[in-house]
C-alpha cells in the first residue's frame, strides 16, 4: 500500500510554484516601479503633455533600456500567468499545446514591435 499523505506524500508535476509565484511578484513589483517612475517624470514636467514630452521622456538610452527590460517583464508575467490558465482549464493536451504554441508566438512578436516602437524614437 503506498502512502501519498504526509511526509511520505508521493510528489509529482512540474514544480513550478515557488519560482512562478516569485516571478510573477518581482516582475509585477518592476512594473509598479515604473509606472511610478513614469508619472513622476510626467507629473514635475512643465508645460503641455503632448507628443514632445512623452518623445523626450523616452528619448535617452536609459529610458530605452529600462523600458524594454519592463516590456520583457511583462511579456514573462503574461507568460507565467497564461500558461497557468491554459494548464489549468484546458484538458486536451492538443489544444493546451496549440494555444501556448499561439502565446509564445504572439507575446514574441510583441517584444519585436516593442524594439521597433522604442529606437525608432
Amino acid at each position: 500500500m503506498s502512502v501519498n499523505y504526509g511526509s511520505k506524500r508521493t510528489v509529482v508535476g512540474a514544480h513550478y510554484g515557488l519560482r512562478d509565484w516569485l516571478s510573477q511578484r518581482i516582475t509585477g513589483a518592476l512594473m509598479a516601479l515604473f509606472t511610478l517612475i513614469l508619472l513622476l517624470q510626467v507629473i514635475f514636467t512643465r508645460g503641455p503633455i503632448g507628443y514632445d514630452l512623452w518623445a523626450g521622456i523616452f528619448a535617452a538610452q536609459w529610458m530605452k533600456v529600462l523600458t524594454f527590460v519592463v516590456i520583457a517583464s511583462l511579456l514573462y508575467h503574461v507568460w507565467v500567468g497564461m500558461r497557468d490558465v491554459w494548464m489549468d482549464y484546458v484538458q486536451p493536451v492538443g489544444i493546451r499545446l496549440v494555444l501556448q504554441v499561439f502565446t509564445i508566438v504572439w507575446l514574441v512578436a510583441c517584444a519585436g514591435w516593442a524594439i521597433q516602437v522604442l529606437w525608432r524614437l
